[in-house]
């Protein structure tokens, strides 16, 4: 090696000159071409190691026509589901070498979205995953082009069923805190709903509905939050005035985590006096006070879910429309049966 290559980094060039091949092969061995012969490979692949040759982010795209990024278009918010799905996708990505471009956006509606994903698409990402929580953000999805890797975390497609979809059964998990509640020997069950314009909110209310209905169970009128601890206190409040309610399920753990509070105030114990299902299982849910019963969602599962549907839709393999992960419900002290 050559003083001058010392103070440098190795290129591909220098390691076709010292294997003694054109740097097309080298490229051939980089993306494991098989027609290369073997005793030319190992050539390659020696002077590889002689010189140390890293090739960096931007060779390997030229070779491979990849740039083992992926772009992810999320949402620019501190809440426990979209920052946890977030979280899943990088983690899974990075377990298959893949690094993450992050778009993160303070409002998700058409024109952002979009703009977002041709930003990602402009840096060279291989595919894009789209966090898409809110009513608009799913209705973009239809707008989408077919030619480019597009994967969507939501609960629907909107209009393009060629933009598949990965996404929590957020109304099975909503049938299952009901029919924990009713099962109990509750006569109902009572509702805080998230915002009108989150999907999730709306499927969590549909099988609250669906259920009580299914029971043969009034179906009472529900109350909407925010998702904060503070909307649930503050509706606890409303909670409070309506006589024999006896078991509430909440849309998720912060606003259950407010409910909670405020009806330790008054002097209503949970679970003797009220039953309090929540949604998500936040980490602190397990050390609320009672423990909260609540509905799991796996993020991890999720991102891995969302990776590999994204992978195969880079790769040009069908996938199907949408691909869905089952909640769990959890549990714990804030549940019993009514007292008589």
């Amino acid at each position: 090696m050559t003083d001058n290559q010392k103070r440098r980094q190795p290129v591909m060039m220098d390691v076709a000159k010292l294997a003694g091949v054109s740097h097309q092969t080298v490229s051939r061995v980089l993306r494991d071409s098989p027609h290369v012969r073997e005793s030319t490979r190992e050539r390659v692949l020696a002077a590889i190691n002689q010189l140390n040759y890293r090739p960096n982010s931007m060779a390997k795209a030229l070779v491979t026509g990849r740039s083992r990024t992926l772009g992810v278009v999320s949402f620019d918010t501190v809440l426990f589901g979209p920052a946890s799905t977030l979280f899943g996708i990088e983690r899974a990505a990075h377990d298959e070498g893949y690094a993450v471009s992050i778009s993160s956006l303070r409002s998700l509606n058409r024109e952002t979205v979009l703009a977002a994903i041709e930003q990602l698409r402009d840096q060279g990402v291989d595919g894009v995953a789209v966090i898409a929580p809110l009513q608009d953000s799913v209705d973009t999805l239809g707008d989408l082009k077919a030619d480019f890797a597009v994967v969507a975390v939501a609960v629907e497609a909107g209009q393009d069923a060629s933009i598949p979809v990965v996404a929590v059964d957020h109304q099975a998990g909503a049938i299952s805190a009901t029919r924990h509640l009713l099962d109990l020997g509750h006569k109902t069950v009572w509702h805080l709903a998230g915002p009108r314009d989150w999907k999730e909110s709306d499927e969590r209310i549909k099988g609250w509905q669906a259920q009580l209905e299914s029971a043969g169970a009034t179906v009472p009128a529900l109350f909407r939050g925010d998702w904060t601890p503070r909307s649930g206190y503050e509706l606890g409040e409303r909670i409070l005035q309506i006589p024999d309610l006896t078991a509430v399920f909440v849309a998720n753990d912060q606003m259950a985590l407010g409910l909670l509070r405020k009806l330790h105030e008054a002097g209503r114990k949970v679970p003797h006096d009220l039953s309090v299902v929540g949604f998500d299982d936040i980490p602190e849910s397990a050390y609320f006070t009672p423990p909260l019963t609540t509905v799991r969602q796996d993020f991890a599962e999720l991102g891995r879910r969302c990776l590999h549907t994204l992978l195969r839709r880079i790769e040009g393999e069908p996938v199907p429309p949408q691909a869905v992960v089952a909640p769990e419900l959890v549990v714990r002290d804030s549940t019993a049966a009514p007292q008589k």
